[in-house]
């Protein structure tokens, strides 16, 4: 019998009699046989066979992890001497590798860095990089990244911005500039990345210009924005979002009482702030209290938040805890700021736009073939409203 089919055999009988290693030993075995196919169909033929046809040359393999749900995979990815190889297994993965690729080519193309580059090069699997290839590699991304950001939206129930800064070089100098991020949650309960912009600032200007530019692309029907205090983004969200409501992220929100509480009380009142958070009564009367304390600074910004702390609640209870905060983009950031670590950095606004795009684009493509963010099947949302209204602790 053909050892090879044998050897495929004993891997499903390791899966069927539930071998933890089992589904990641199968899928292995398949990936590497697919990157063989492929590597015959680019080469223009097999291993050590001789033809006319033959376009590419082996250089053995390199390995290669794929992180997958049922846990990291350790592939062979074949090399060719005259060219890299191409593969629909690495595909949404290599394009943030592409992009890291070309962040860090343009730093050494600026003489920004040297042997730190080339140690992260060589972690990626690259052998070496050129201008023409710093070059190639950008236009296709940003192909990629304008595309993402001009595509055509719809109706969006909930819409979740923020802000996040980086250190961008400007002629000989470098400077902080604000990263712009809208994710929304649609009609279906799915989440998607709604637009990303820089800026020099995040001023009410700047968010007008983004929220008006999401609506020129067919955005509709938003009931609710969720966002830190910034009193541009609430101001911009008033003027183009009208009949929505804007709800100040409660984490946001006790992190700028703390600021006005005493050190030694700060655990104390935030964890009495974060037992009123679905209770407005609970609150005033807290506010009551610290201002009885001497603690009138923080009584005040309570006083001044509590129109836009519980919008929430007028939708499902079921929703409450994901759309109280803006957790969702918190965790985006996190990536985000990991990927910028690579130069420090970035050499221009274009390099910052293509790695945080590309970023963005793989996390809807995760966010796409897992779950909803909500289930709005058994609690839909009308066209003016919520159907469903919550308001028994109000």
């Amino acid at each position: 019998m053909n050892t090879e089919l044998v050897d495929v055999l004993l891997l499903f009988l390791k899966y069927l009699r539930q071998d933890d290693d089992g589904m990641k030993n199968i899928l292995t075995w398949l990936y590497n046989a697919i990157m063989q196919v492929e590597a015959e169909l680019q080469a223009g033929c097999s291993s050590y066979e001789r033809n006319n046809d033959r376009r590419l040359h082996r250089n053995g393999y390199k390995k290669r992890t794929l992180k997958t749900v049922h846990g990291d995979l350790v592939l062979d990815k074949p090399q060719f001497r005259e060219e890299g190889f191409t593969t629909v297994i690495f595909e949404a993965y290599g394009r943030v590798e592409k992009a890291v690729i070309s962040l860090v080519g343009e730093s050494y193309l600026l003489g920004i860095s040297t042997r730190k580059i080339e140690e992260m090069l060589s972690k990626l699997g690259i052998d070496g990089f050129s201008a023409a290839s710093v070059s190639k590699i950008n236009k296709e991304l940003d192909e990629q990244v304008h595309a993402f950001l001009e595509r055509p939206l719809g109706r969006v129930v909930y819409m979740y911005v923020d802000a996040t800064y980086f250190r961008v070089r400007e002629g000989a100098r470098y400077v902080t500039k604000a990263l712009l991020i809208v994710v929304g949650v649609d009609q279906d309960g799915y989440r998607q990345v709604l637009g990303a912009r820089i800026c020099e600032s995040e001023s009410e200007e700047w968010w007008t210009s983004m929220f008006e530019d999401l609506q020129r692309r067919g955005l509709y029907g938003v009931l609710m924005v969720i966002s830190d205090g910034h009193r541009g983004i609430k101001a911009a969200v008033q003027k183009c979002f009208l009949g929505a409501s804007w709800q100040y992220c409660q984490v946001h929100f006790v992190r700028n009482v703390m600021k006005k509480v005493p050190q030694k009380r700060r655990r104390e009142i935030a964890g009495l702030i974060r037992a009123c958070r679905e209770d407005p009564r609970a609150m005033a009367n807290l506010s009551d209290a610290l201002n009885e304390q001497g603690l009138e600074a923080a009584s005040r910004m309570i006083d001044s938040c509590m129109a836009d702390l519980f919008n929430y609640m007028a939708f499902p209870k079921m929703f409450w805890k994901k759309i109280r905060t803006t957790n969702l983009l918190e965790n985006t950031n996190r990536k985000l700021k990991q990927r910028s670590k690579v130069v420090g950095a970035f050499p221009g606004d274009a390099s910052l736009l293509r790695l945080a795009v590309t970023i963005l684009m793989d996390t809807e493509e995760e966010w796409k073939y897992g779950h909803r963010l909500i289930d709005l099947e058994d609690n839909p949302i009308n066209e003016t409203g919520p159907i469903i209204q919550i308001t028994e602790n109000f």
